[in-house]
């Protein structure tokens, strides 16, 4: 059974810093494509950043030069490193196991509430 379990959301202000993770279990990271997306009430889900099996990331252009995706293989974790936090960056965020081509992601996490205020 796969699961993924997200970790380190909390409270910040506005210019702080916060680490997500996202533990997988019976899913191996390694050569996988994987993402971060996040969610507001009464919007979409939208997808923040994506780690592409060689390595390779993108990045939502709201959170570029702010945000880093990364993979410890040894540990089946992938990480999100927020930096310069503002408060359009509150939401509900999950991470997902991602096709390496089209199509919807194929596990989600649970969540983690990220909130900045100003």
């Amino acid at each position: 059974q796969v699961q993924l379990v997200e970790s380190g959301g909390g409270s910040v202000q506005t210019g702080g810093s916060l680490r997500l993770s996202c533990a997988a279990s019976g899913y191996t990271t390694s050569k996988k494509c994987m993402g971060w997306f996040r969610q507001v009430p009464g919007k979409e889900r939208e997808r923040v950043a994506r780690i592409d099996s060689d390595g390779s990331t993108t990045y939502a252009d709201s959170v570029k030069g702010r945000f880093t995706i990364s993979k410890d293989n040894a540990k089946n974790t992938l990480y999100l490193q927020m930096n310069s936090l503002k408060p359009e960056d509150t939401a509900m965020y999950y991470c997902a196991a991602l096709w390496c081509g089209p199509g919807t992601p194929l596990y989600w996490g649970q969540g983690t509430q990220v909130t900045v205020s100003s």
